[in-house]
């Protein structure tokens, strides 16, 4: 369907994750068990970290910050994918695909400022064991907080801005299942070379760098824990080796959709379905399942819900 005579697109019409019947019931099935564990997972952190008061610590806090984006994050997309795996006619209206696009850009710019805050945080914890309480204090850590979440609403409005003074006439058909802005922008009648160019420095070069940067962080972190010894230095360790995964699950689909040419290739549906709603899953299970300490504070927690019960 295509619109001219200056005729702004009202509607956009997502082609799916597939057109088979079978395999979307198939696809339904498995996002669905995916995104209700993610928010079980991430639920699991939250009120953990809060109900137990030997994790009001900056890392757990910084971490539960983390779960509450992702989230965030997950309910983005998840829900709409799941209910047009299950329609004929998978629409969208212009105005709600902008309003997707917002709170992707924003909680992604949080997730990204986030995962460099607790970079920060076992840097300090780490190279400064004794300065540690008083730089990350409770009040700075919740200013890093806000700051991260500032900085993701600061990347999504330059996103939204730089999109909408274009002129969308038609076509209004997108081959993926949710709106972001390398498909979107294809959509626009007008030459989008020089605006494409700014989004792949904006997005793909800046995540190249901030993950490059992240990595020779924690190659430093890692570098500072030779001259440790004991059970302190394989915690820290095993929690700089939960965060170099994570950083590295997050960051990598994220340049491979915005660090090249915004055409179609055939990975991208698999890739953009591993960074929307499977990544989200993932971070509760490596944080949890790697960090003794959480888990001790989860099963501490259930035998006080247990008790609780029988009183």
């Amino acid at each position: 369907m295509e619109l001219r005579n200056g005729t702004r697109v009202k509607e956009i019409i997502f082609l799916g994750l597939t057109q088979n019947r079978e395999l979307s019931l198939l696809l339904f099935f498995f996002l669905l068990v995916v995104y209700v564990t993610t928010l079980l997972g991430n639920l699991l952190i939250v009120v953990t970290v809060t109900c137990e008061s030997c994790l009001h610590t900056p890392m757990y806090i910084l971490l539960r910050n983390l779960s509450i984006a992702d989230i965030c994050f997950s309910s983005i997309t998840a829900p709409k994918v799941l209910v047009d795996l299950l329609s004929q006619k998978k629409t969208i209206t212009f105005d709600g695909c902008l309003t997707q696009m917002f709170f992707f850009h924003l909680i992604g710019g949080v997730d990204v400022f986030s995962l460099s805050v607790m970079a920060l945080d076992r840097y300090v914890a780490i190279s400064k064991p004794l300065h540690y309480v008083t730089i990350m204090s409770r009040g700075r850590c919740i200013a890093l907080i806000a700051a991260s979440w500032a900085g993701g609403f600061v990347h999504s409005i330059v996103q939204i801005s730089l999109l909408l003074p274009l002129p969308f006439c038609g076509p209004n058909v997108l081959d993926t299942f949710y709106c972001d802005v390398p498909q979107v922008l294809n959509l626009a009648c007008t030459d989008t070379f020089a605006l494409e160019l700014l989004m792949i420095s904006n997005n793909g070069l800046v995540a190249t760098v901030w993950f490059l940067f992240l990595l020779v962080s924690y190659t430093v972190i890692l570098l500072l824990l030779r001259s440790q010894a004991g059970e302190g230095r394989r915690k820290a360790i095993s929690t700089c080796t939960a965060h170099i995964t994570v950083v590295t699950l997050h960051f990598v689909p994220c340049i491979y959709v915005y660090a090249r040419p915004f055409t179609a290739l055939p990975t991208d549906k698999a890739i953009s379905v591993t960074f929307t709603v499977i990544s989200p899953l993932l971070n509760p299970l490596i944080y949890t399942l790697r960090n003794q300490e959480m888990k001790a504070a989860m099963r501490r927690l259930k035998r006080r819900i247990v008790l609780s019960d029988r009183v």
